[in-house]
């Protein structure tokens, strides 16, 4: 018999302990806990590292606390091996980007307290394989462990409908967006990765070998371009274009990170 291990994270330790002892009832099941974004990601690492890796994550929607609301997930940071985005504290839906980009084996599962399309479209675009109520029975969420490991997406059928057309509304989005960043120079483009890496006008015009002032002007044509008032604003649709950052030497990388 082939046995599923399964990782359940939840910031309300006697929900997932429960859940843990529920689930390992199951013969063909191991179940392990996690209560935190960084300490999932730890027992993630152990796992591989022993050779015994985990087939599903369980995560809890509201885990941790997030401290702006999601625009998009192309612009939500993947957490690092220390569980840290941007210095924070994960949310899920980051934790379910994370996990795809660092454990593209592991089947990730959204458990929520309600049913909310908008979130549960992120959720299926950040790699989740479902989204499934707190309050199913264990039968239904076991259908769900095992319907994910065979590929399958498993999302409540009255949530269809909603996420479909919140799917529908990002694909036009980053549609406009890669629009937009289509109408730039080459060069524009190269300084909008630089800005999407985090880097000052300063760090790109040592980078690009670019006088201070040429960047500024470079900078300002982008935003117009683009049709936005800020570097942020900038960076946000880049992201949603699938615009990566430009690779950083690490000195590089932790000194934009400290601006």
């Amino acid at each position: 018999m082939q046995r599923i291990r399964v990782l359940v994270v939840d910031d309300h330790r006697i929900f997932a302990e429960s859940l843990a002892a529920a689930l390992a009832a199951e013969q063909d099941v191991d179940v392990a806990a996690a209560g935190s974004g960084p300490a999932a990601l730890r027992s993630l690492e152990r796992a591989a590292a022993d050779g015994r890796r985990f087939d599903v994550m369980l995560i809890d929607a509201d885990l941790g606390t997030v401290t702006a609301p999601l625009a998009s997930v192309p612009s939500q940071p993947a957490p690092g091996r220390d569980g840290s985005a941007d210095g924070g504290p994960l949310d899920g839906i980051s934790l379910v980007a994370g996990v795809r980009t660092a454990y593209p084996y592991v089947r990730t599962v959204v458990l929520a307290e309600k049913d909310d399309p908008r979130r549960a479209a992120f959720a299926l675009q950040a790699g989740a394989g479902g989204w499934v109520a707190k309050d199913c029975s264990l039968s239904r969420l076991l259908a769900v462990i095992r319907g994910v490991l065979r590929d399958e997406t498993h999302l409540p059928p009255a949530l269809l409908t909603g996420v479909l057309r919140e799917l529908t509304a990002a694909r036009k989005h980053r549609t406009e967006s890669e629009r937009l960043v289509e109408s730039l120079t080459p060069r524009e483009r190269e300084v909008l990765r630089c800005m999407v890496a985090g880097l000052g006008r300063k760090a790109v015009a040592e980078r690009l070998f670019l006088s201070p002032h040429t960047v500024r002007t470079h900078m300002q044509n982008v935003l117009g371009k683009l049709g936005v008032h800020s570097t942020l604003a900038a960076v946000a649709l880049a992201r949603r274009a699938g615009v990566g950052p430009v690779e950083l030497e690490p000195a590089t990388a932790a000194a934009s990170a400290l601006t």
